[in-house]
Order: C-alpha cells, then structure tokens, then sequence
C-alpha cells in the first residue's frame, strides 16, 4: 500500500443536496459562487460539493441554505473533490457512495415536509410522547429458541 499524504489539511469537504421544488442546484450553486472566499465549488447532479476551511465553508453553506431552507440539507465527506481514492475518473463507474445517496433523496421530502410542518406549529399544540412500549421485549431465551427452530 501506498503512502498517503494530505494534500488539503485543515480544510473540510461537505455535500451540499437541493430537494426542492422551487430551487435548483444550479441556482444553488451561482449563489454560492457569488459569496465564496477561498471556497472549492464543485457542481453535480444532486447539489455541490464545498471544500475549503471549515469557517468559510460553513458561511456558504449558511447562505445558500437561506435559498430554501427545509430542503436544502448539508452532508459531511470524508474526501476532497477529485480524490483519487474516491474519484470515479480513477476508480471507474459510478461515485462510490452515489447510491448511497441516490436512496436518501428519496426520503428527503419527507424530512423536508416535517420540518415545514414543525415550523407552522406551536409548541403549545404539539402532543406529548406517547409512553414506552407497551409490548414486553423479547425474551433472550425465547430467542435462542427461536433460532434454534431454524437451523437444520
């Protein structure tokens, strides 16, 4: 193996994700363009990716997320942008990672639905959690009984 050596220290890489439907990733992007210092913009297909020192990725990621903000959602990466331990160009095929993510924009509206329903309500009229179950956990020994029935 190889020996890596950092090229980005003290820089961090966030995924910046557009569910939306009045805001595109596109218009996401050239507003971050427009207040980006020192700040590696990288567009794609779902958002950007935004590298560069944690402050003023942070401050990007604040503005653009006023564009829309119950549906625009910031994930951390572990890699910088082209990456060749990650970088499709040189792995090949789809980013890994990508389906990953593909799976959780589908779940995306409904985040993004709760947390406009959370800001129209009062605090007042939210219910109180229901108690613990009420069912009994399963019993270990159960269990072990339960998966001795299923071996040959």
């Amino acid at each position: 193996m190889t020996d890596y050596t950092p090229a980005n220290v003290g820089t961090v890489t966030r995924y910046v994700v557009v569910e939306s439907y009045t805001v595109t990733p596109a218009d996401v992007a050239i507003r971050a363009y427009e207040v980006a210092k020192g700040v590696m913009i990288k567009e794609n297909c779902f958002g950007l990716v935004v590298m560069g020192k944690e402050e003023e990725v942070n401050r990007v990621i604040a503005e653009v997320r006023k564009m829309d903000p119950a549906h625009i959602f910031v994930k951390d990466r572990g890699f910088p942008p082209g990456d060749a331990r990650r970088c499709r160009a040189t792995l090949g095929g789809a980013r890994p990672g990508f389906h990953g993510i593909e799976f959780e924009m589908t779940i995306l509206p409904y985040i993004s639905h709760a947390i406009e329903e959370l800001e129209h309500r009062d605090a007042s009229t939210v219910p109180a959690p229901q108690s613990q179950l009420t069912s009994p956990r399963l019993d270990i020994y159960r269990l072990k009984k339960m998966i001795d029935a299923q071996e040959p």
